[in-house]
């Protein structure tokens, strides 16, 4: 009877401690988000890439960071971009191949932002086919001469991420 008591109660405090650590599992996931809501309603999270990209001048590295960003009162509701030290020389759209998990590559195009420096695509279809997804591959040319730039994000808890936007703006999942 005491070797059953022992064994349950050794079985006991090893599923609690699993417990524990996958809520501390989860909550270290989404620790990786930034969020943020602005004062125009507009609803962010953001994440920065597990790569580095070399500054123009090569001095410097840095991450890019994705956006998933909804608009509480507004038109389009879901958007994401990218965000880039280093300017592309394109001035309205440029072509970015994405990658979602091992699937296969597909060219969007992206409306170039401010400066260059930001990449950005607006939908609700953007988002939906990320929800399930684990990894994000993102590549642009930066001009024609500067070479390709590549951002890989690891996206555990994206779906977690949507659907806290989603409550915070007020709107339905994408």
């Amino acid at each position: 009877m005491k070797l059953f008591v022992g064994i349950g109660g050794a079985v006991a405090t090893a599923f609690l401690f699993a417990s524990v650590c996958g809520i501390a599992r989860a909550d270290s996931v989404l620790d990786n988000w930034r969020f943020d809501t602005g004062s125009d309603g507009l609803v962010t999270a953001s994440l920065h890439a597990t790569n580095k990209l070399i500054t123009g001048g090569g001095a410097l590295s840095y991450s890019p960071i994705l956006t998933i960003a909804c608009r509480a009162n507004g038109e389009p509701r879901w958007s994401e971009w990218l965000q880039l030290n280093d300017a592309v020389s394109a001035s309205r759209t440029i072509t970015v191949s994405v990658t979602v998990d091992k699937g296969s590559k597909v060219n969007e195009s992206w409306s170039v932002g401010p400066r260059g420096r930001r990449l950005v695509r607006d939908g609700a279809d953007g988002i939906r086919r990320l929800v399930s997804a684990d990894r994000l591959q993102l590549s642009w040319r930066f001009g024609l001469l500067s070479g390709r730039g590549e951002a890989d994000f690891d996206l555990a808890g994206f779906s977690e991420v949507v659907g806290q936007i989603a409550g915070t703006c007020n709107t339905e999942l994408p």
